[in-house]
């Protein structure tokens, strides 16, 4: 699959309670144009990414309501879109309006990214904001149903970008790493949040060499 179908696949996705930042539009917080803005960023940082050697692709479950429903990037809140793109060298313009809005995990991980110069791309097992059927502005797990068209597009994303391994961020993560790409290096870190902090910053420090940290286990 090639980078401009892998995004109109991605744009095509329709769940019920679930946002897609590629062909929906917040009404609260989002301008007028950001589906296009966040479709124009993954597509120009999809095809950087085309024409390096990928160290990783980072995986995490979903896109948060604080961080990816915003930016439309994986482990990316607006605090860190442009950082985001600057490592790509690419531009993007910010689809959201108003203040600022941080997302815990998403400063973990670029508090650690900072510290990396390797190209790594950043995704989810699901790439879409699942939601409470009551609450847009509310985080849930995927479900089987979403989970399997995610991994579908996962394993695109492997195929198209071939990167020398996966980093797992998470159970749910490892479990669809395993299960789509069995040939590739795959790596499984604790997942930064609900105390998960201090384990992921030492499974990321040992596999990047940032510091002299306990070893890391490696998927079967």
């Amino acid at each position: 699959m090639q980078s401009n179908r892998f995004v109109e696949e991605l744009c095509s996705l329709s769940f019920e309670n679930t946002f897609n930042p590629y062909s929906h539009r917040c009404e609260v917080y989002d301008y007028a144009d950001a589906p296009k803005r966040r479709t124009a960023t993954l597509a120009a940082m999809l095809d950087a990414a085309c024409q390096v050697e990928v160290d990783a692709i980072w995986i995490g479950r979903d896109l948060g309501y604080r961080g990816g429903r915003r930016t439309g990037l994986a482990l990316t809140d607006d605090v860190h879109i442009q950082q985001h793109a600057a490592r790509w060298d690419i531009t993007a313009r910010r689809p959201t309006k108003g203040g600022v809005v941080a997302e815990r995990t998403a400063s973990i991980i670029w508090a650690l990214l900072t510290r990396i110069e390797s190209p790594i791309f950043l995704w989810n097992v699901f790439p879409l904001h699942p939601h409470e059927a009551d609450d847009c502005f509310s985080n849930r797990s995927h479900n089987a149903r979403e989970r399997e068209a995610g991994e579908d597009l996962l394993f695109a994303l492997v195929e198209l970008l071939e990167p020398k391994r996966l980093i797992a961020i998470g159970n749910d993560a490892a479990a669809a790493a395993q299960r789509i790409a069995d040939d590739i290096p795959t790596y499984k870190v604790r997942h930064p949040s609900y105390g998960g902090q201090n384990d992921f910053i030492a499974q990321i420090s040992e596999l990047y060499s940032l510091d002299e940290v306990r070893p890391i286990g490696r998927l079967l």
